[in-house]
């Protein structure tokens, strides 16, 4: 079928439905849209399927929704009986998730497999515990993460809580490839509610065991409750999923004081408060915190995306001036506080283990190893994580202790298998009551980390190539590179390369394997443990590069940095 064929193919399967006729009308004439929506399907993959909004088959809209979840009921009706355990759906703030949401569960039922829906919308957390808790088969959550307003997605869990793994994602796409958008009906939600396969729920089921599961990691309960009422936070949720369970989670563990920003309080999917997307790690979201918190005397802000997976943190200077810590530097300050604190209680076991991505920091490493614990590292993806910590609990050759990918994503618990904003905000707020009892700030503990170990800086480069064009852009630099590796960078050696599309790691001419699974990815091992990694996102039309240095002070890593950054993006062309 050609692309035009599609989309006049489109304009009569959906003809009743007014809204996606009257947006595929708008674009008539308009070539290259209608290129953009209709070369390609919306891919589906282990991050499930993510993309803009709109009408076509490259686009997020209820028919791609309704589509890949008869993909999920024909893949789980495989076996019946594993089938009926249901899956759990749950939904953020964005445009469109909670009716996404509510078209998940008809489909699920009219397929004959139970659903449970959420009453409102609830962070990714809540979704991966509550699988586990229910006993489900899987889960659905409805979200674009951090992506801006013109996204949406839909993230598909496995029965462990964590999100599907490429075995489970490449039989489900076998399916939907092999399904018509027409032949994905829903049932009426009346019916299904009195069939007992449409199930809502709420507080009761799920949200207050997880809150009560969550206040169980905390290392120093005592030290927090005395030091917490002291505490002046501010937190905002960015018109997100985390204000409810994280502001509940902060008052029940003693934090009275803690500011919300108003103008971010309430779910908005336009988001209309920040400027480009509802991101943590972007300085501007914080404009309106950074204002409520110099009102308030704050010394620490909180920020969640809105899926409430990621955290951000500023926290002040020695001269006052508010500073962004990195994804990484709160990673390695929380791994510090987990690891010395129990060495210091006496429970940290002798076989502990952490888990990183490959694009993390290596100052994890060193922290890891200083205190006796082995950091085992994976592709990027949280489910990687979530995957290492059932192997742990499966053979009992190690204890978790503390997961963390670069892009703010935490996790100490083993009975959520994702990245979570709560989890992470209980341990910030408990490492920024213990700096505040020894009379120091988060931003004192983070530079005492960098005396002791080191100074790291990690920069992350994003090249945006959309379109049609710019897939096969991303396809001829990456093949480009395994062709024609650098010998150095920035004057630097590269003394190994990575391939884990091949699964080899060269070195001196030697070839070993990764131990990874395949992943487009390049990694460049360089002198005095210098590294860059080159990585097509996974959801989005770009390639990052991960650029990361060390030396003895600030300046000099910074220097170093940029250097690697320059020569790096000189890769990519």
């Amino acid at each position: 079928m050609t692309i035009h064929e599609a989309y006049e193919q489109w304009l009569k399967d959906f003809a009743a439905d007014a809204d996606t006729i009257a947006d595929l009308k708008a674009i008539a004439g308009d070539e290259k849209e209608i290129e953009d929506r209709f070369y390609t399907e919306l891919s589906f993959g282990t991050a499930g399927m993510r993309g803009v909004l709109g009408a076509g088959m490259n686009r997020m809209n209820r028919y791609n929704v309704r589509r890949a979840t008869k993909g999920l009921a024909q893949y789980l009706l495989r076996d019946k009986e594993n089938a009926k355990r249901g899956v759990v759906i749950a939904y953020d703030s964005r445009n469109f998730s909670a009716e996404f949401a509510r078209d998940t569960a008809l489909v699920l039922c009219q397929e004959g497999v139970p659903a449970y829906l959420f009453d409102a919308l609830r962070p990714v957390p809540v979704l991966s515990y509550a699988v586990r808790h229910l006993n489900a088969a899987a889960g659905v959550v409805i979200t674009a993460s951090h992506n801006p307003k013109q996204y949406n997605g839909y993230k598909v869990y496995g029965a462990d809580g964590a999100q599907i793994g490429p075995d489970i994602a490449d039989a489900m796409t076998e399916i939907i490839r092999a399904t018509k958008y027409t032949d994905c009906a829903v049932m009426d939600e009346e019916a299904a509610k009195a069939a007992g396969l449409l199930k809502i729920i709420g507080n009761a089921e799920v949200d207050d065991d997880y809150i009560a599961d969550i206040k169980t990691l905390s290392i120093q309960p005592e030290m927090l409750a005395q030091e917490g009422p002291k505490l002046n936070i501010v937190y905002t949720p960015l018109h997100g999923s985390g204000n409810v369970p994280v502001r509940r989670m902060l008052k029940e563990i003693g934090i009275t004081n803690a500011a919300v920003v108003l103008e971010q309080e309430q779910p908005d999917g336009n988001f209309p408060t920040v400027k480009i997307a509802p991101n943590p790690e972007n300085p501007d979201a914080f404009e309106l915190a950074f204002k409520l918190a110099d009102e308030k005397g704050a010394t620490v802000i909180f920020a969640t995306d809105p899926d409430c997976d990621r955290l951000g943190v500023a926290v002040k200077d020695s001269q006052g001036q508010w500073q962004l810590l990195t994804g990484n530097q709160i990673g390695c300050v929380l791994l510090h506080y987990i690891l010395s604190t129990k060495e210091k209680l006496g429970t940290l076991p002798k076989n502990g283990a952490a888990v990183k991505s490959i694009v993390s920091t290596s100052l994890s490493n060193k922290i890891a190893e200083s205190f006796g614990v082995t950091m085992f590292e994976t592709l990027t993806g949280f489910k990687f994580i979530g995957e290492k910590i059932q192997q742990f609990q499966d053979s009992g050759e190690y204890v978790f202790q503390f997961g963390f990918e670069e892009s703010y994503g935490f996790l100490s618990s083993t009975f959520v298998r994702d990245k979570d904003g709560v989890n992470a905000s209980l341990l910030v707020a408990e490492v920024a009551a213990a700096c505040q009892a020894e009379g120091i700030t988060l931003y004192d503990r983070v530079q005492e980390i960098f005396a002791k170990y080191g100074y790291y800086v990690e920069k992350v480069v994003s090249v945006t190539l959309p379109g049609k064009d710019g897939v096969a852009k991303m396809k001829s630099i990456m093949s480009g590179l395994r062709e024609n590796p650098p010998a150095d960078l920035a004057g630097l050696k590269v003394t190994a390369v990575r391939d884990y599309l091949k699964g080899t790691v060269t070195k001196d001419g030697a070839v070993a394997p990764t131990g990874l699974p395949a992943s487009d990815v390049l990694y460049y091992e360089l002198e005095g443990g210098n590294w860059v990694c080159v990585r097509p996102s996974g959801t989005e039309p770009k390639i990052k590069l991960y650029v990361n240095s060390n030396a003895a002070d600030k300046a000099a890593a910074e220097a170093l940095n940029e250097k690697l950054r320059a020569a790096s993006e000189e890769l990519l062309k």
